[in-house]
């Protein structure tokens, strides 16, 4: 299972997959691991359950999906969505799993988002399939899926459409320091 740290959608390779010592001998309340951001080079708690992270060590035990399940509402403390990135020369980390070195503009970026976009919208191509072959997150192993996630867990940018659309809505472009996204509410 992939992990991913609160600040964002950044790839596998940003984070360390084991578990950590955060410094602290109290133990963490039921259903949470701690594990480190190689990005930020600092602990993130994890909730294998429901994939849930945050960089506050948790006080109460970890949501179980079925706890989850009834939070997910268009009017939610949490979403649940899918995305499609088109990294560029200036995201953040220009490498994905499809290639070492990304060398577009983001431009070109902006462009090839809103092409995949017209083929989602227009009915021709699945988003999950689109995902798997371009998307250049890691989360393409998943259609996109990045699973469910509460406000302050991701980009601001992206975290802002991502509660604004309406379950199965379709964002239009939305430009982060990760690259150029489009986004697809589940829940």
């Amino acid at each position: 299972m992939s992990t991913r740290p609160p600040e964002g959608e950044g790839d596998a390779d940003d984070r360390k997959r084991a578990r950590v010592d955060g410094g602290d001998s109290e133990a963490l309340p039921a259903g949470w691991e701690v594990r480190m951001s190689t990005s930020k080079n600092k602990p993130y708690y994890f909730c294998p359950a429901t994939r849930k992270t945050t960089w506050e060590r948790p006080t109460e035990p970890a949501p179980t999906k079925a706890a989850d399940a009834g939070k997910n509402s268009e009017n939610s403390q949490q979403v649940k969505v899918s995305h499609i990135l088109a990294k560029h020369k200036d995201s953040r980390r220009p490498s994905s799993w499809r290639q070492d070195v990304i060398t577009r503009s983001k431009e070109d970026a902006l462009e090839r988002i809103k092409a995949i976009r017209k083929d989602i919208a227009s009915g021709s191509v699945e988003f999950a399939d689109v995902a798997r072959k371009e998307s250049d997150c890691s989360s393409a192993k998943r259609g996109g899926d990045l699973g469910f996630f509460g406000r302050g867990a991701m980009q601001k940018p992206f975290e802002d459409a991502s509660f604004a659309l309406p379950v199965k809505g379709l964002s239009e472009p939305i430009s982060t320091d990760s690259g150029i996204h489009i986004i697809y509410r589940v829940a």
